[in-house]
């Protein structure tokens, strides 16, 4: 769980494997998923790596697996040939001694299917030329010269043919077959027309033959005489009966040798796909002097450097090797890849963080603190007791079912992006329950639950006589103190109500949004002292803090103590903040009641300070790191190739505009929180009354039947409007908040995120087929 807050540390390690363990210890570091191999041969071409010849015979053996069962399986080399190929090859001793078995069998399995497949062809075309002469012998009843099939749509041009043709010296007739043949050609189903053609002379037989040809015609032999046609057709249905029978057993001999096979092509594709990986592995690392000898370097998390030696102890003992293959870790100036170790539920958080960028080698990860910060953001523009509900409830029905193949392997994309953020719906949904609490909010209606001290005043007649009431604390027996928790239900029906919840939700978005900006300056500076960096502190983190709590700090304190400071009978004459605020900025106020006493020099104290804090911010850090430069420090940036004041000056400046812009244009973007939720509210509540109200008002028994369509109605609007669609801008708008107004106060997401050489990740191509991973 530590990593989860900074990246795990990284160290590059270099490995030395043995000629006869190479191939298991890369196998047995797959199956780990451990370190991330660099290329160690970038100068080399791809075709002419040590390992390409067995690349290709596995992308090879690949495109045999992934062929569909009815179609015939095909190696392109001989059998002897290449089995004899494999044991020459000089790299014999990175070769894999499973892959020559897996090989003869394919062979074996693509010889024996495809000599089943034609001889299946072959029956199934003699079946389909015996069926049309049968049908051709039932329908004839003269003794033509020629007889034949065609399409029914060449009938006429091939009677057009024929006419110019002989000149007249030929007669057709033809009568159509009832039911539709499959031809034995192309193996399609037509319409056939049964044709017979008489004519005068061998040269005109010679000319007919030929268009018959031109026109694709199934000419067949025609009998002398009536007896002996019924002996041939009798012929002939006893044959397509015996046909039938050899089919019929020819195609379950097929299905045999196709499940047998299906039960081992899964894993014969993992194994193909396993040594693919392990050759384009065996590709990055280099040989030594002697040939005998590859070495590899990896980038590994300092903490699993013991599981990596043992690993490689281990595979070399198992494969007999005279010298064991071992790790050595060396130095690097190269940044470390970023590895933060995730589970089911922080997974879908860390996504939305490296969906802005990975995080810089060993900074603070705003993931831990999204997952709180950002479903209650979220909850805050979207707080609704029974939208969140709805939404609990869904996520929590995929979580339950989380391992269900059907909800894992859908090919549905939106769906998919459901599920995989199921997690955080799950906090969204909790989290607006918490907020919808708290602006006692239930499908745009307010829940009565401890009883509201106004209503307990308020005479029952006027509540009821009443519509809209305008509620005034300062009416003497009307207010009898606040309501335990949340929104008193009153506000529900007062007049007055979006006047006390936009000044409410505006007030409360600015705090949070302070808030919120102030939590990652600090998270900067804890970055500042890891990386040791302690002028940092002095000449950004202090300059930042001191410019944004001084201005925007103080208005936060100033809602705070008007809150305390006025109660509702003296409420009239308390200040506007807006003006005090910015009366701060001119120096000016005395025209004003003001809130305490001495306020106008506190202010004028706390704008100097914040101003002076933006040339520290400014020329702070470029100045003390010239001075390092041209002094004796020089050792502190050693690791710097070349100091440049210019360049450092020119960033600083940018970072000093848009931060102190940024505190402005920040604090007026979390306005969006007030904003947001007075929508959601608004449009819940027209949704309301457009809807269900109408369907609630008709009292007879005809309205009960009413309101099932009605409630039908609200509910579809309710999830694809309120849920689906409010939803998904609360989301769009809370990761906007994550991305721009807090993590640019800390987090740069310059990174390189940690590739592990894992088997686990490998794409099979059966994962959407309700196969197990």
């Amino acid at each position: 769980m530590g990593s989860l807050f900074r990246g795990e540390e990284m160290c590059l390690a270099q490995l030395f494997l043995q000629s006869g363990s190479a191939y298991d210890c890369i196998s047995e570091l797959g199956e780990l998923g451990l370190v991330e191999f660099r290329d160690l041969n970038p100068t080399v071409n791809s075709f002419q790596r040590k390992f390409v010849t067995e690349i290709k015979r596995c992308e090879e053996m690949e495109r045999i697996l992934g062929k569909k069962p009815k179609v015939t399986w095909c190696i392109n080399w001989n059998r002897s040939d290449g089995i004899k190929e494999l044991v020459n090859d000089q790299s014999i001793a990175y070769f894999q001694p499973s892959f020559i078995p897996c090989f003869e069998q394919l062979q074996r399995l693509e010889s024996e299917l495809s000599e089943v497949t034609r001889n299946k062809e072959k029956l199934q075309k003699n079946l389909l030329e015996l069926t049309e002469y049968t049908h051709m012998l039932q329908i004839t009843r003269s003794l033509p010269p020629k007889a034949g099939l065609i399409q029914q749509v060449k009938i006429e041009a091939f009677e057009r043919m024929l006419w110019r043709v002989c000149k007249g010296y030929t007669i057709l007739s033809y009568a159509e077959i009832n039911e539709c043949l499959q031809n034995p050609d192309t193996g399609e189903v037509t319409r056939s027309v049964v044709f017979l053609i008489s004519y005068w002379g061998d040269q005109i037989g010679q000319k007919v033959k030929k268009i018959c040809d031109c026109y694709h015609c199934h000419l067949y032999p025609y009998p002398s005489s009536n007896e002996e046609r019924t002996d041939v057709v009798n012929g002939l249905r006893s044959r397509i009966q015996d046909l039938h029978t050899v089919l019929h057993r020819t195609e379950d001999y097929l299905r045999q040798v196709l499940n047998k096979a299906s039960e081992s092509v899964y894993t014969w594709v993992i194994q193909v796909k396993k040594m693919k990986a392990i050759y384009h592995i065996l590709n990055l690392c280099s040989f030594d002097v002697t040939n005998k000898c590859l070495i590899a370097e990896v980038w590994c998390p300092v903490n699993d450097l013991s599981v990596l030696r043992k690993a490689l102890e281990d595979c070399s003992r198992k494969s007999g090797a005279t010298v064991p293959s071992f790790v050595n870790r060396i130095p690097s100036s190269d940044i470390p890849p970023t590895l933060i170790r995730t589970n089911k539920f922080t997974s879908g958080f860390q996504n939305i963080v490296d969906a802005y960028g990975v995080g810089s080698y060993r900074e603070v990860n705003p993931a831990p603190y999204t997952i709180i910060t950002f479903p209650f953001l979220f909850a805050v523009m979207f707080g609704d007791l029974g939208h969140g509900l709805i939404m609990s409830l869904f996520a929590l029905w995929m979580v339950i079912y989380e391992n269900d193949r059907k909800l894992k392997r859908s090919r549905n994309e939106f769906w998919n992006t459901f599920y995989d953020g199921r997690y955080i719906i799950l906090m969204m949904g909790l989290f607006s329950i918490y907020t919808g609490l708290i602006y006692n909010d239930c499908f745009s209606k307010s829940l009565n639950i401890f009883g509201s001290s106004w209503i307990t005043i308020l005479k029952k007649e006027m509540v009821n006589t009443n519509a809209f009431l305008t509620l005034d604390p300062n009416v003497t027996g009307v207010f009898n103190g606040p309501y335990p928790f949340g929104i008193d239900p009153i506000w529900n029906m007062a007049s007055n109500r979006l006047t006390f919840l936009n000044s409410y939700k505006m007030k409360m978005s600015v705090i949070l949004g302070i808030i919120h900006m102030t939590f990652g300056v600090v998270l900067g500076g804890i970055n500042h002292i890891h990386f040791r960096k302690k002028f940092n502190l002095f000449l950004m983190l202090i300059p930042e803090l001191l410019f944004l709590l001084f201005l925007f700090g103080y208005l936060v304190f100033m809602v705070v103590f008007k809150w305390l400071a006025f109660s509702a009978a003296n409420s009239q004459a308390a200040p506007s903040i807006l003006i005090h605020f910015i009366n701060m900025f001119l120096m000016q106020g005395d025209t004003i009641p003001h809130l305490y006493s001495g306020q106008k020099t506190l202010q004028v104290f706390l704008l100097v300070i914040a101003l002076l804090a933006v040339p520290v911010l400014l020329l702070g850090k470029p100045v003390y790191l010239y001075w390092l430069h041209k002094g004796q420090n020089r050792l502190y940036l050693s690791s710097l190739l070349q100091f440049d004041f210019a360049d450092i000056f020119l960033h600083q400046s940018i970072h000093t505009i848009e931060y102190c812009l940024g505190c402005v244009s920040n604090t007026a973007s979390y306005l969006r929180l007030w904003a947001l939720s007075l929508a959601h509210a608004q449009l819940s509540e027209v949704l309301w009354a457009m809807v269900m109200r109408v369907g609630l008002r008709v009292g007879s028994r005809v309205g009960i039947l009413f309101l099932v369509p009605v409630f039908g109605l609200f509910a579809v609007l309710t999830v694809s409007i309120l849920l689906v669609m409010e939803g998904l801008s609360a989301f769009l708008h809370a990761l906007r908040l994550h991305w721009v107004e807090f993590q640019n106060k800390f987090y740069s997401g310059a990174g390189t995120k940690f590739s592990p050489f894992a088997f686990s990740l490998i794409h099979t191509g059966f994962e959407n087929d309700g196969l197990p991973l």
